[in-house]
């Protein structure tokens, strides 16, 4: 049946019955509690991936690898996130296997890539991202792209942590115009700092944004922030 499955993958299509390939999806759910299979699977997805099929069978095998996808599978996916029409789904497998490889995947695509494709991939750095995100999305923050300097803000505030809000204040001082952005980033970073415990760095953030010189709403934010870190 598994067989059989695969090579109905080969000429799948959008309006093909999804019965056709039901086996893979069986496969994969089945490999959840055994190694040997989950990497057997994975194996033939990836294999698949790199042969001559639709955009629709490729988004098939994205969904299927990430949820059984390893660092095996990241150089494969990795390729379709230059191309429009399977970036989406890329990043999507990506975000959810584990290990350094498909963030660094996505971090190198966030500065490789241009427009839509490299805001993508900084947001959804934003959602797996830790160390090597950080990093990539803080030099990010003086790009001549407004949209990308939006999106990498959004991210590390999504990210939050101590080296994330660093490079959020490190970045706010070069800013003349509108700061508001990196503020409601900082504030995310604090937020997450708060539940992790960090109180201390969390009340460091909070008493930088109640300085006189920042709007009111600001120190508002930043005041009820200070109740919760004495709460904590």
């Amino acid at each position: 049946m598994l067989d059989q499955a695969f090579e109905a993958l080969k000429k799948f299509d959008y309006g093909t019955p999804l019965s056709d390939i039901q086996a893979i999806e069986d496969a994969v759910v089945a490999s959840n509690k055994d190694e040997a299979a989950r990497k057997a699977i994975e194996q033939r997805l990836i294999q698949a991936l790199g042969s001559p099929i639709s955009r629709d069978a490729k988004d098939y095998i994205c969904r299927q690898l990430a949820l059984v996808g390893s660092a095996a599978s990241v150089p494969a996916v990795a390729r379709l996130l230059a191309n429009e029409g399977n970036a989406h789904l890329a990043r999507h497998a990506l975000e959810r296997i584990p290990g350094v490889e498909a963030e660094a995947a996505l971090a190198s695509a966030a500065k490789s890539l241009t427009g839509k494709l490299q805001l993508g991939a900084i947001g959804s750095l934003g959602v797996c991202g830790k160390s090597v995100a950080i990093a990539t999305l803080a030099n990010l923050l003086s790009h001549t792209d407004s949209a990308v300097v939006r999106g990498a803000a959004l991210s590390l505030g999504a990210i939050g942590g101590v080296e994330a809000a660093n490079a959020l204040q490190s970045a706010m001082k070069a800013v003349r115009g509108d700061k508001n952005l990196m503020i409601d980033a900082l504030l995310s970073c604090a937020e997450s700092l708060l539940k992790q415990k960090k109180s201390k760095e969390a009340t460091a953030i909070y008493s930088a944004l109640a300085e006189d010189n920042q709007p009111r709403l600001v120190r508002l934010a930043a005041a009820r922030g200070l109740l919760a870190c004495a709460g904590a």
